[in-house]
């Protein structure tokens, strides 16, 4: 088993990848009014934007996390949990 990967290294991938791929931004969103919002918002021609919660290896959303996944979903938006540099690949190959 692979040890566990820093959240950091696992969100500097991933900003790495999007912007490399998409040639789109991969913004940071700090949510200092709304509690719970993705890490990032990741955005590419023509129209794409998905959020993205990174997690370190292994981790999970925390229920509050959950519960805005679930809004901006019903809201119509992609959003992804990544925990790991092979979930960034597969998610990227979805694109």
């Amino acid at each position: 088993m692979l040890p566990a990967m820093r959240e950091s290294k696992i969100e500097d991938y991933l900003v790495q990848q999007w912007e490399k791929v998409t040639k789109g931004i991969c913004l940071k969103f700090p949510p200092l009014f709304y509690a719970g919002f993705p890490d990032r918002i990741c955005l590419a021609y023509p129209g794409l934007i998905v959020f993205v919660e990174t997690k370190a290896t292994g981790g999970v959303p925390r229920k509050l996390q959950a519960k805005r996944h679930d809004m901006l979903r019903r809201f119509g938006f992609r959003v992804e949990v990544i925990n790991s540099k092979e979930a960034v690949d597969g998610f990227i190959l979805t694109l």
